[in-house]
């Protein structure tokens, strides 16, 4: 089906460019309406176009274009980035930084954006969109902010480089922009898969992740967590589905992720850490390639946006009120912090899969599945293994002795304002009313894959695992006590030894440049010498000459440019 329309995402770029001229006030109806209205337009357009694919084509520079494109795929991530919005414009209510909301919804009709684009020039306009508004986000979260920021905007202007490059290498190849499937068979695809990686935080390009998104602000960090990783799913997904690659790099993600996550003691970076290692999952199944592992990417981006923002949303309220996000400060804050304990519980079950209760058990099942299947077994070792982490960290760690370890004296908290209450209860209430619903929620996926997750082999499996995980957990509580220990991540290369290399480089160069300013200083004064001599008062050419010895050498002139005129 073809009609001319546009993406959703261009209703939360307008809810931006409202936020600038309306009164703090009225801030908001953009705050709350745009993803409302965004929502609500896109399932107007999908219900009208009754299951067909809605595309809206254009002509540019002889090229064919798609800037609007919807189908199943799109729709479902769509879906979930207006509720992401609608979840943080919430959350964000009270926020005073104005620029900083501005900034979030461009970058989340960016978001938007990129995943309804049909063609690869539409994608690169959006992605890029994307890059400069959330370094924005993360450039406003303060000044501890900045130089995270510019290291983001780095990294992200390399993966849009690369993106650029490669797309413009596949259109010349191939005579087509259509963002379809590809192989990853030619420099040029290789490229775009590259920067689909990069801002999918894979290893060994991951620490920008947990670098980053904890220097922006406790509003900020919910926007942040949702879209840039989980567009990157989306466009692998599209782009380069059973790409064997994909195996080994989402495995590397889910490992990376744990080990560091239960290095870490400050509550958004372990949350952080555990992006990435959820969004490893992901990649592993569009590295698997059938239809049950895509739709298994898709519905776990899908749970994953809703459960990780709740749980920073948590994080973010623990920061405001305590002033505080180090587990080591923390401590006893259940009964002063309720609401939030509460939803952070809901968030963590979420994110360690528990059976019946919550909806992250139907979508990382597909996964799981999808692996075993395929008889994968070292991608099938590695989401099992992250699943044990995930309940280690997200699910048991940053609860515990955030909200209910024993502390002698606990900290004068209370819950945060209305706004930030209703945010995370309404991610919390999603949480747990998609799980019973899970053939409804499988009704959502792009390949509409029939599977039944409750099965008895399967919950006993998952149930075993729980069990195991809780309690290596309680037995090993000492060992995981938050501490100040840290482990050098990768980015250390370029921030130690890089920056040692810049500075000897930035040494020589000043070195370089002073002597050739001093050689050009006594050149240009040697010169002035010079011409001191010739023109000086005292110089042959500044004399007095008489009216006759002028009128001399004139004729003397005249002469010989008369004589070579004529010979």
């Amino acid at each position: 089906m073809s009609e001319w329309a546009i993406s959703p995402g261009f209703i939360l770029i307008g809810a931006a460019v409202a936020m600038m001229v309306l009164p703090r006030d009225d801030r908001w109806m953009a705050l709350l309406g745009g993803p409302l209205a965004a929502f609500a337009y896109l399932w107007i357009l999908w219900s009208g176009a009754e299951g067909e694919v809605i595309t809206t084509s254009a002509t540019y520079l002889g090229m064919e274009l798609t800037p609007f494109r919807l189908d199943r795929l799109a729709l479902i991530f769509s879906t979930v980035f207006c509720i992401a919005a609608f979840g943080g414009g919430l959350f964000a209510l009270h926020q005073d930084n104005t620029k900083e909301l501005i900034a979030a919804y461009a970058y989340a009709g960016a978001a938007i954006g990129a995943i309804t684009a049909g063609d690869l020039l539409t994608l690169f306009v959006f992605w890029e969109v994307m890059a400069i508004a959330s370094g924005l986000v993360i450039w406003l979260g303060g000044p501890k902010a900045r130089t995270a920021g510019l290291r983001y905007a780095v990294v992200h202007f390399i993966g849009g480089v690369f993106l650029m490059g490669g797309a413009a290498a596949h259109v010349a190849e191939t005579g087509s922009a259509a963002f379809v499937a590809m192989e990853a068979t030619s420099p040029a695809t290789w490229l775009i898969m590259t920067a689909f990686l990069i801002n999918a935080a894979a290893w060994p390009i991951s620490a920008w992740l947990p670098d980053a998104y904890p220097s922006a602000s406790w509003s900020g960090m919910v926007f942040l967590s949702a879209f840039t990783t989980k567009t990157s799913v989306y466009a692998l997904i599209r782009g380069f589905p059973g790409e064997e690659c994909l195996l080994w790099a989402g495995t590397a993600m889910i490992l990376y992720g744990i080990i560091y996550a239960l290095r870490e003691s400050d509550i958004r970076r372990i949350l952080a850490y555990a992006i990435v290692n959820q969004v490893g999952f992901m990649v592993v199944a569009v590295g698997i390639g059938t239809p049950m592992a895509l739709d298994g990417a898709a519905m776990q981006s899908f749970v994953h946006i809703l459960y990780k923002a709740l749980l920073i949303m948590t994080a973010g309220a623990v920061l405001t009120q305590t002033g505080t996000a180090r587990l080591q400060d923390l401590g006893g804050l259940a009964r002063a912090m309720p609401v939030t304990a509460a939803c952070c519980v809901v968030g963590a079950a979420t994110a360690l899969a528990l059976p019946v209760l919550t909806v992250g058990y139907a979508s990382k099942s597909l996964i799981t599945s999808a692996a075993g299947y395929k008889e994968l077994l070292i991608p099938w070792l590695a989401i099992n293994i992250g699943a044990v982490g995930t309940v280690l960290n997200a699910g048991l760690r940053y609860p515990w002795f955030t909200f209910f370890r024993a502390v002698p004296e606990p900290i004068a908290a209370s819950d945060p304002p209305a706004p930030m209450r209703a945010a995370m209860v309404m991610l919390a209430v999603l949480c747990v009313g998609l799980g019973p619903t899970y053939g409804l929620f499988y009704g959502l996926a792009p390949n509409g894959t029939e599977y039944s997750p409750y099965k008895l082999a399967s919950l006993v499996v998952q149930l075993q695992m729980l069990l195991a995980a809780g309690v290596i957990f309680f037995l090993a509580r000492r060992y995981l006590e938050p501490s100040e220990r840290g482990m050098v991540d990768v980015d250390w290369l370029w921030r130690r030894p890089g920056r040692v290399v810049v500075n000897a480089l930035h040494r020589a160069w000043m070195a370089t440049y002073a002597g050739m300013a001093d050689r050009g200083l006594f050149g240009l004064r040697g010169l002035l010498a010079k011409l001191y001599r010739l023109h000086g008062p005292d110089s042959q050419l500044a004399r007095t000459r008489p009216t006759g010895y002028m009128a001399l050498w004139m004729t003397v002139l005249l002469g010989a440019f008369m004589f070579f005129s004529f010979v």
